[in-house]
């Protein structure tokens, strides 16, 4: 395959992943602005499942010491056409070359279980109607 190609999909991967990165985060915080906002749409049982799945997967992978297939993936493609991939997850690595912060891995590890846990207890506070 051409090297543009694994690029573009290189490229989509890194999109879909930050995506993601996006729905957890505006995820928990609508959820709650919806409570106090009473906007109804932040209790949809789908959408709060598919929330709490997400965040789910990323904190079993922390605590696995598993990396995002989505990063994985990226990277082989990233190799496969020729340009340098990065190290660590791919949250590590936007936060370093974005913010230019650094952290060991128990950090992130304990961020995420903390994220989580809030996302967890959204469901308790926020209860999400079928």
């Amino acid at each position: 395959m051409d090297s543009r190609w694994l690029l573009i999909f290189a490229d989509a991967l890194l999109i879909l992943h930050t995506m993601l990165v996006v729905f957890v985060i505006l995820g928990l915080v609508a959820t709650f602005a919806g409570y106090f906002c009473q906007w109804r749409w932040v209790r949809n049982f789908w959408f709060r499942l598919s929330h709490l799945i997400v965040i789910g997967v990323v904190v079993l992978q922390s605590w696995l010491g598993v990396l995002c297939p989505l990063t994985t993936w990226e990277m082989a493609l990233r190799a496969k056409a020729g340009e340098a991939g990065y190290e660590g997850s791919f949250i590590q690595h936007w936060l370093q070359s974005i913010l230019y912060y650094s952290a060991p891995d128990w950090v992130f590890i304990l961020a995420y279980t903390v994220f989580g846990a809030l996302v967890l207890a959204s469901w308790f506070v926020v209860r999400p109607e079928r």
